[in-house]
């Protein structure tokens, strides 16, 4: 006996699919809900829409809270940072300075240091400058033409 087919009504009344139900009363027509008016569509549309922006208001003004208290105290961090980096610059210079003097005289050792200081400040200069290009390119809003602007 081959399987019945899901899709056929079984034997009997064919007529008893046709009364069940679909949402509404057998027999009767499917009630529709009355059309929204078009202002109460374009109200919600505008509520939502303001809702939206004074969402993303809100969450601008957050992040930029957020990244003024980051630079704040990175600049803080920072200058206590350089303040103790300037200072033992300082010490090594003297101290270069007082262990060269005996070999090669004041002037010379002074010159000596100044110049190695010079050679690292101008490498310094050279890996900021790098650096600044690092972030223009971040910033830049056209990535595609990165050389125009080079």
């Amino acid at each position: 006996m081959p399987a019945p087919d899901s899709n056929t009504p079984p034997e009997g009344d064919a007529r008893a699919y046709d009364r069940v139900s679909h949402g509404y009363a057998p027999g009767a027509r499917p009630i529709t809900p009355p059309p929204v008016p078009l202002e109460k569509i374009v109200d919600d549309v505008v509520e939502n829409l303001s809702a939206t922006a004074k969402a993303e208001l809100a969450l601008l003004e957050a992040r930029s809270e957020l990244a003024l208290h980051g630079v704040s105290w990175t600049a803080g961090w920072g200058a206590v940072a350089a303040s103790a980096a300037g200072i033992a610059m300082l010490a090594l210079a003297f101290g270069a300075i007082l262990v060269l003097m005996p070999h090669v005289g004041p002037l010379l050792a002074t010159l000596i240091v100044v110049g190695v200081l010079l050679g690292v400040a101008a490498f310094a200069g050279w890996r900021a400058q790098i650096a600044y290009g690092d972030i223009r390119t971040a910033l830049r809003r056209d990535l595609v033409n990165e050389e125009a602007d080079d």
